[in-house]
């Protein structure tokens, strides 16, 4: 492989200015630069600051490395001028005065160059980079949140367990956020696809339909559970404590010039991560969290990928779609001989012709009615149609005439607050009649008004989404995180039965306890299936089955 040498440096490099740290990836050589700072970042990872121009050569790969060691030499000045590289001079080996003469030299990486190479590894992973959703990762959160709350519980929480446990939730909540993102945006360029080969297409939209569908049932029943637990530390302060603790064990490694305000800035950043991981979880002060919008953008992307199988199909089949009568026409526009021809064409395929604008009174349609005309007379062999002038000269005509009334809505408006306040008052009653006494069979529950059954069949369809096989417990929280319903499986075989006004409702007997969690107006993202969205297969309540 041949190599051109770049022209060396004479005399001391001049400081680089803007992206000259960069310069380097837009020159013949590129490739040959780009291994030369590896090597240098390789090497510092091996704690070797300054390095020789025959190590730099004996170092690069053998696909890049030149024959003669005076290109790499070059290589490296011309990085020195760009600002990748610091040269000092070699003073180590000289053992003559000739030596002094000679232009010895070794290199060490600068700031900028250094800066510049982590912005570049940073773009390639970023290319490379799928990401994906991490059902896992909800439940590594769920763990480390609730060793949280068994530190706050303690009088003096162990600084070691508490960084942690915070270190660990912080990075686990950080890849899911980044590959939630980074898939997110990988599925929107996938919907995207138009000339993609169809088989390939059609296999792996089955594959991902079925993983959004996982991830959303495991975003619905752990996303509650994560609010609820958040909201537990952050009532009265009791993750204050733990971050403060965090906070001190990392300053206590900060530098000696940082040391005055580590403290503060460390116990910052955490207190930031916290809040993000909040947002994240918990809708507030009007802002839907992203996990809520997460699953709508999830929940959105199903259809998409279904139209674009529609479209596939129809593709397949041959159908001409608007934009291909479009092109066609275009064609036959350009093919037209003349502009008359053209104009013939246009009227042909829009309808389009020149009209008349008139105006039509009593008196123009008791003429009409008098003296009928056919609809085949020609325009040229009718009576003329007379134009108002004003239409003529100003091109619009109106009529004037009283204002309309304005209406009172005020009657409509007291209409729908009655009918949400009674719906409110409803779903109270619902509430308070379905809060058990503590653990009791389904079959005790007793008849049940229409409302009360309907929020039942809620918090019973949401117990059931989570029913694995196998399972004999299982917990789950309502839609607005108010309630919470734990529901346990009998063995005796006995049968349940609910009245209603609309009939009997009946399964297998289950231990059931339906629990009021609302002590506020809490606003948690915990949010379950909401009417269209039950995508799971085997999690729907058909009559006379109960679970699984």
């Amino acid at each position: 492989m041949t190599v051109t040498a770049p022209s060396t440096a004479a005399g001391p490099p001049p400081e680089p200015a803007g992206f000259g740290p960069f310069a380097h990836l837009t020159v013949p050589n590129t490739p040959l630069y780009r291994q030369v700072m590896r090597v240098f970042l390789v090497a510092k990872e091996r704690f070797a600051v300054h390095l020789r121009p025959e190590e730099v050569h004996a170092a690069l790969p053998a696909d890049v490395r030149p024959a003669e060691l005076e290109a790499v030499a070059a290589a490296l000045d011309r990085l020195v001028v760009w600002g990748n590289l610091r040269a000092d001079p070699d003073t180590a080996r000289v053992t003559a005065v000739e030596d002094f003469y000679r232009k010895r030299f070794i290199y060490q990486l600068t700031r900028e160059g250094e800066a510049a190479e982590a912005a570049l590894s940073a773009y390639d992973e970023a290319l490379g980079r799928r990401g994906a959703l991490q059902a896992v990762a909800l439940h590594d959160i769920v763990t480390q949140l609730r060793a949280l709350l068994v530190l706050a519980a303690e009088e003096e929480p162990d600084p070691a367990k508490a960084h942690l446990a915070l270190d660990t939730l912080a990075s686990r909540f950080a890849a899911l956020a980044d590959n939630a993102r980074a898939f997110m945006g990988s599925l929107q360029r996938t919907i995207d696809l138009h000339d993609v080969e169809e088989e390939v297409f059609l296999a792996y939209k089955d594959r991902l339909i079925q993983y959004l569908e996982r991830f959303i049932q495991d975003l619905i029943t752990l996303g509650g559970r994560i609010a609820r637990l958040i909201l537990e530390l952050e009532e009265r302060g009791r993750v204050d404590p733990l971050l403060r603790a965090a906070a001190r064990r990392e300053a206590a490694d900060a530098s000696p010039e940082e040391t005055a305000d580590a403290e503060r800035e460390v116990y910052e950043r955490w207190a930031a991560r916290w809040a993000g991981l909040g947002a994240w979880f918990i809708s507030r002060d009007g802002r839907e969290s992203q996990a809520r919008l997460l699953r709508g953008r999830a929940l959105g992307a199903i259809p998409q990928l279904l139209a674009v199988v529609r479209a596939l199909h129809e593709r397949r089949a041959g159908r001409s779609d608007r934009s291909a009568d479009f092109r066609t026409l275009a064609r036959w526009f350009a093919e037209a001989p003349d502009d008359d021809a053209r104009h013939q064409l246009w009227r042909a395929a829009f309808g389009l012709y020149p009209a008349r604008h008139l105006t039509i009174d009593a008196d123009t349609l008791a003429a009409r009615a008098a003296r009928p005309v056919p609809a085949a007379t020609p325009w040229a062999g009718a009576e003329p149609l007379r134009i108002s002038p004003q239409l003529r000269r100003t091109g619009s005509y109106e009529r004037r005439g009283k204002p309309r009334k304005v209406e009172d809505r005020e009657a409509r408006r007291r209409a729908l607050a009655e009918a949400a306040a009674k719906q409110a008052a409803e779903t109270a009653a619902a509430r308070v009649r379905l809060v058990t006494d503590g653990v009791t069979r389904l079959s005790e529950l007793g008849e049940l008004d229409p409302a009360s059954f309907g929020l039942f069949l809620q918090l019973l369809g949401d117990a059931l989404a989570t029913w694995r096989p196998g399972m004999r417990h299982t917990v789950a929280t309502s839609n607005d995180g108010a309630m919470e319903i734990r529901l346990t499986a009998l063995a005796d075989g006995t049968t349940a039965e609910v009245r209603t006004l609309g009939g009997v409702f009946s399964g297998p007997d289950h231990l059931i306890e339906i629990v009021d969690l609302a002590y506020g107006p809490v606003l948690t993202d915990g949010a379950a299936l909401t009417d269209g969205e039950a995508l799971t297969d085997g999690d729907a309540l058909t009559d006379g089955v109960l679970g699984r």
